[in-house]
């Protein structure tokens, strides 16, 4: 004990000497590689940490090993019990009679011990083993690990996991679970009560054919500029314009909120939808009328959920509108006042088919959030040629205002290469072509 002290005092000086070193004069890719340098020795010191885990045991007086984990390191149960899961799966095993194994997944803990995986690593690649099927043969499987273990070494988790999406189709072209055992899966439920502030959480686990409906729906009606309850009128029909689009202060996730709930609202009070036990498929809220008259407080509804006075207001003013379809006065479809420099719709349709997404290296916005850029600028007479055409969103085509460059490959990829003052990576984007990351015949 005396010597692991000893090393673990000299740990302390090391981070102490670390956190007070002068920082402000090293170059901005110099910080860059103190911080990638830090993180291997962090990722290290955590699977140090695993090894002794793995060798913790209930003693007299003690309580359960993730009990006694978890108080001692001021981590919670769940937590306690994963990393004893990950433990118990990263290091050496051994028979009944002592005879030693090589770990659960062997290729993941070397590539763990180096400090090159992160927990989210890890947990990609724990996920991809667990939903395998059992009839997968043990060798595909010993073979599959290594490919997401060396794959992780040199990838974001997120990238890591379109990966193993992918490797889950090539070893198990046939589907990890039957249709019935997807279908068994589904659900909608909220996670507990309503917050204090009176919003909920909830948890969907969907189908590939309802994720596949809520992608198409939220790729228009989530746009900004859509379905914002700020405005006074709406868009919840045609095209937003281009004014609407620039103030809309909305982030990604509440636009999705609001389109969804302009997707229900359109259908709630629809004669066609019937009566529920008598009465029209709506919201049927009850307060009082001193409360309606003054604003505030609180309504019920039939489902039990407290609705704020200014939301059901709000909702009122809508009952009219249940059954509008509102085409913008300023919306204009895609085929019309187009000039030849903007991409046909039947250019974006070869481009979702060849780009899938955001052409620069490492980006995850899909087609559907993603514009048409010109490799060859059209303003330096450069033509609108599917060819010379790719996918950039939002945030990385206004890169190219600021030094970036764009070209294309002989194999009709798009390479993007930064400015050279910037300690940054370009190349191109296999995000969206997982399958490229696997090798022939993926």
């Amino acid at each position: 004990m005396s010597s692991i002290s000893g090393e673990l005092d000299a740990l302390d000086a090391a981070v102490d000497a670390l956190g007070s070193a002068d920082l402000d004069g090293l170059n901005p890719d110099e910080r860059f590689r103190v911080l990638e340098r830090m993180e291997t020795a962090i990722r290290r010191q955590v699977a140090a940490g695993h090894a002794i885990i793995h060798r913790l045991e209930q003693f007299e007086g003690f309580p359960p090993v993730h009990i006694a984990l978890s108080d001692v390191l001021r981590i919670s149960r769940t937590e306690a019990r994963r990393r004893i899961r990950d433990a118990a799966q990263l290091a050496p095993r051994s028979t009944l009679i002592g005879q030693p194994l090589p770990p659960e997944l062997p290729a993941t803990a070397a590539a763990w011990l180096r400090g090159t995986l992160d927990p989210e690593h890890l947990r990609t690649i724990q996920k991809f083993i667990r939903e395998l099927p059992h009839h997968i043969a043990p060798d595909v499987v010993a073979d599959s690990e290594k490919i997401l273990a060396k794959q992780a070494a040199l990838l974001r988790p997120d990238q890591l996991d379109k990966v193993a999406e992918r490797l889950a189709t090539q070893v198990n072209p046939d589907g990890v679970f039957s249709d019935a055992d997807r279908a068994r899966k589904r659900g909608f439920t909220w996670c507990g009560g309503q917050h204090p502030d009176g919003m909920s959480t909830a948890k969907l686990v969907a189908t590939p054919e309802l994720r596949s409906l809520f992608e198409s729906w939220m790729a228009k009606f989530a746009a900004p500029g859509m379905c914002n309850p700020d405005d006074q009128s709406p868009c919840t029909g045609g095209e937003p314009d281009e004014v609407r689009a620039q103030r809309d202060p909305r982030g990604h996730a509440q636009r999705q909120h609001d389109a969804l709930v302009a997707l229900v609202r359109s259908q709630l009070g629809n004669p066609d939808l019937g009566t529920h036990r008598g009465l029209p498929v709506t919201v049927i809220a009850t307060t009082t009328v001193q409360d309606l008259q003054a604003k505030s407080g609180y309504a019920v509804t039939a489902g039990g959920t407290l609705l704020p006075m200014s939301d059901l207001i709000r909702m009122a003013s809508h009952a009219y509108h249940y059954l509008a379809v509102f085409d913008g006065d300023n919306g204009r479809p895609l085929y019309l006042g187009r000039s030849k420099r903007i991409a046909s719709a039947d250019q974006r349709i070869v481009l979702h088919g060849s780009e899938r997404g955001c052409s620069h290296p490492g980006c995850e916005a899909p087609g559907y959030r993603c514009e048409v850029h010109h490799v060859d600028e059209w303003v330096n007479g450069g033509n609108t040629d599917v060819d010379r055409l790719t996918f950039a969103c939002a945030a990385h085509h206004k890169l190219l205002d600021q030094g970036w460059k764009t070209r294309k490959l002989a194999n009709g990829d798009t390479e993007w290469i930064p400015p050279p003052q910037l300690p940054l990576l370009g190349g191109t984007n296999d995000f969206h072509h997982p399958e490229r990351l696997l090798g022939e015949g993926a």
